[in-house]
């Protein structure tokens, strides 16, 4: 199973971290050190700061000319469809057809709250979104069913559509992955849970008599050869995994079973369990200083994939 090793761009400023500002030199980075993909998180009203994810990922494609510009995951439904089809389909011309778009339904009620758009329905509403995007891609005229009046429009340049992962854990996220998806991107599972979530994807797709989409997972690691350094980034990433998913989220315990940290052997390690458990993408989020010898140290993770 061949693998896609990519990394997620420090949009938001950890405490302790580079965050923020770096973004192209970063992306950059990424694609000369052979990276696949370059991924940014999408919010609206997070804290910490969050850089937003078309604006992030623009710059990233504006300076590299091989690695894919990844979404991990836009809230799409959140956005009112004309614009977001129109970002889009410009980033995907700009960048030379090298746009991943991952979608997710959204999490977060608060970023709802600030962007005046119902939290209840956002399900619905996606999936009217995401069975619009294939013909607003191609410049067919398209009626916009989200929006009052339900106008039509048409897209121009047509682009190629980008491939599309869908985020989520839930049964209906994983319908939504094999509705519109090439693949299904988790977070936040161990490799056995993800494993189990895989199976009842495949499980799915058999029923529907279709191909199973591709698995892939975000991984949080902090990689360095430093005791002290691995130490001090795993407790970063603990901290920030439980603020993301609130009081009643992740415990101590669970946060730090999801954390990576030590030198590219360790993650290595853990990126093949994920792939016994049927993933071949992975969107490493790592934390803390020194993010271009991290990056480095993930190549070299891949030359260990490959042994």
């Amino acid at each position: 199973m061949s693998v896609n090793l990519g990394v997620c761009l420090p949009t938001f400023a950890e405490p302790g971290g580079e965050g923020l500002g770096g973004i192209p030199a970063l992306a950059l980075h990424a694609e000369r050190v052979g990276l696949d993909t370059v991924w940014a998180g999408d919010r609206l009203c997070a804290r910490p700061p969050f850089l937003e994810s078309v604006v992030a990922l623009s710059a990233a494609a504006a300076v590299t000319e091989r690695v894919r510009i990844g979404f991990g995951v836009m809230q799409l439904a959140l956005r009112q469809q004309a614009w977001a089809a129109k970002q889009l389909s410009s980033l995907q011309h700009l960048s030379g057809n090298r746009v991943v778009l991952g979608v997710g339904a959204g999490v977060h009620a608060e970023d709802w709250l600030v962007g005046g758009v119902p939290f209840a329905g956002r399900g619905r509403r996606t999936e009217a979104m995401l069975r619009a995007l294939p013909d607003l891609f191609a410049g067919r005229p398209t009626a916009l069913l989200t929006e009052p009046g339900e106008p039509v429009m048409t897209l121009d340049p047509a682009v190629p559509a980008p491939p599309l992962w869908v985020g989520g854990m839930s049964d209906r996220a994983l319908r939504r992955a094999l509705d519109h998806g090439v693949g299904w991107l988790a977070s936040l599972l161990e490799p056995a849970r993800l494993g189990e979530r895989a199976a009842a994807l495949t499980a799915m797709a058999a029923e529907a008599g279709t191909r199973a989409p591709e698995v892939g997972t975000t991984v949080f690691a902090a990689l360095s050869t430093d005791p002290e350094e691995n130490s001090r980034g795993h407790r970063r990433l603990v901290r920030y995994l439980r603020s993301l998913t609130g009081e009643r989220g992740l415990s101590e315990r669970q946060a730090s079973g999801l954390v990576v940290s030590g030198p590219p052997e360790r993650l290595a390690e853990r990126l093949d369990e994920y792939r016994r458990a049927g993933a071949s993408t992975f969107v490493v989020n790592l934390s803390g200083s020194g993010l271009r010898r991290q990056y480095e140290l993930l190549a070299r993770t891949r030359e260990l994939l490959r042994d």
